[in-house]
């Protein structure tokens, strides 16, 4: 009989495809499938029982594409990828984070019942972790232990992509440019029929181009508790350019504290204590002109005020709402001009004014836009589940998996001060953390201790100088004068940038 080879390259084809129980993985294929005999393929892919077939193609000698494994990462290779096969499983991810857990265990210590019930729950994965976890506690040297978590967690060079966030880069350069599929059965794709036996080949790249998250290794990067063990070895996220200043601001542990300003004094001022960068607040632009915040009314201000603030020897990130528009497009374009007057970040949020939030799909198209156009921009992708009337919690983590996943060099919960909470996002979010202080809640010392990398003080400033001045002037009107200690007119006019020829002109 002779089988047929299909070839797709359509989003929504190879969506189809990668979701068709019918279509098994063949062999891992890189970016010459011609090296690939046809015969292989659908040797992987003999008749076997459930998943099997999908093992066998994991387990077929890396010879073929003139790859050199260790039996070790073979062998949890084959564990992680199986779970991979079956879409966003969480089984990998809570393997690694199983691993860690137990890594200070006593030596030689035996799984018990409950540990056993684990693993018939998660399967294969859990096997391997719990052997894994075995080896790691019986080895006791930290060294060991990281090797086996590391290798568990990888699974192979692919693992670290699969489970981390996608770069701009991977969309002309996916790790797997072609992914394949053999059928099992008769099946039908995009309106083409495909013959048990038939080789499907995927084309990732062009796939890639109109969608915000990359497919990478033919699935969207997961959310799960290991991420961050199963890209250690790896020295953390696998960017295409190297972090800015203002990047490596962020640190976990040891938080930048982003004060917001409203006008270039109020930024120079800050500046000149010695903050190491100034954010700006759209509520305080906004009040500013006489505009309402959060309606897409400022984008002229905000503009206007990011030029200001760039003759300023200082670092600044601009607050631009949901970018003042929902047309990904022209929000990169703001983004450019931002950068152009000198900014090294971009804040955009996904709430409306009316409380409801924007589609994640949407904001996420925003980011990645925005993360093409200009790549050194740090993009600071906020959430609003949950603030004030949106609260929507629930939707927390699968947001900010789709912000980090579309290029977002940092994730903001404004709103959210639950300490576990913010607990559970450092533990599982691979990109610094944002959180607005509030004085009900943590403290920077508290914050800095649950690894949040940047707390920001949002309007806080702002409001605060709006109550000092009313305070000022009711307590002169009514015999109550205010003990302020302000700064003097001279020392306003020194916060001014000198002219230069540019300014002038």
């Amino acid at each position: 009989m002779t089988h047929m080879a299909h070839e797709f390259d359509r989003f929504e084809d190879v969506r189809a495809a990668l979701a068709d129980p019918a279509l098994v993985p063949g062999l891992p294929v890189a970016a010459e499938p011609a090296r690939l005999r046809t015969a292989s393929l659908r040797e992987a892919a003999a008749v076997a029982p459930g998943g099997e077939a999908r093992a066998r193609a994991v387990r077929t000698p890396p010879e073929t594409l003139g790859m050199q494994h260790s039996a070790g990462v073979a062998e949890a290779g084959t564990v992680v990828a199986e779970a991979g096969f079956r879409g966003e499983d969480p089984a990998a991810g809570e393997a690694v984070a199983r691993s860690v857990r137990r890594r200070a265990a006593p030596a030689r210590e035996e799984p018990g019942p409950a540990s056993e019930a684990g693993c018939r729950e998660s399967g294969p994965a859990g096997e391997a972790a719990l052997r894994t976890s075995a080896r790691v506690s019986e080895e006791a040297a930290p060294a060991a232990a990281a090797g086996r978590i590391g290798l568990l967690g990888r699974a192979s060079e692919t693992e670290a992509v699969r489970v981390g966030p996608a770069s701009a880069g991977d969309r002309d350069r996916p790790p797997a440019g072609v992914m394949c599929r053999v059928a099992v059965r008769p099946t039908r794709v995009a309106g083409r029929e495909i013959a048990e036996g038939d080789v499907v080949l995927l084309s990732l790249a062009p796939a890639d181009l109109v969608d915000p998250v990359p497919l990478t290794l033919g699935t969207r990067p997961v959310l799960c508790a290991g991420r961050a063990h199963a890209l250690a070895p790896a020295g953390g996220l696998p960017r295409h350019h190297p972090p800015t200043p203002f990047a490596r601001l962020h640190r976990r542990g040891a938080p930048l504290l982003l004060p917001n300003a409203w006008d270039y004094a109020s930024a120079a001022a800050l500046a000149a204590e010695g903050f190491a960068a100034v954010g700006t607040t759209s509520l305080g632009v906004a009040a500013a002109a006489g505009l309402p915040d959060g309606a897409a009314a400022t984008a002229a201000a905000t503009l206007a005020l990011a030029r200001r603030l760039g003759k300023g020897r200082f670092l600044f990130t601009v607050d631009a709402e949901g970018g003042f528009s929902d047309d990904a497009a022209k929000v990169a374009e703001l983004a450019r001009a931002l950068y152009a007057a000198g900014a090294a970040g971009i804040n955009l949020e996904d709430g409306r004014p009316d409380g409801a939030l924007a589609p994640m799909e949407l904001h996420a198209a925003k980011i990645a836009a925005v993360k093409r156009a200009v790549p050194a921009l740090f993009v600071n992708a906020r959430t609003d589940t949950h603030w004030e009337a949106a609260r929507h919690e629930n939707e927390t983590a699968t947001r900010l998996a789709l912000y980090e996943q579309s290029g977002a060099d940092g994730v903001f919960v404004p709103g959210l001060s639950d300490p576990d909470a913010i607990a559970a996002l450092t533990s599982t979010v691979l990109v610094p953390l944002n959180i607005l202080y509030s004085p009900a809640g943590p403290t920077l010392p508290e914050l800095a201790a649950l690894g949040v990398g940047r707390v920001s003080l949002g309007s806080l400033l702002y409001r605060t100088a709006l109550a000092a001045a009313v305070a000022a002037a009711t307590g002169l009107r009514d015999g109550r004068p205010a003990e302020l200690a302000a700064p003097s007119y001279a020392e306003v006019q020194a916060l001014a940038p000198a002219e230069g020829p540019h300014d002038a002109a």
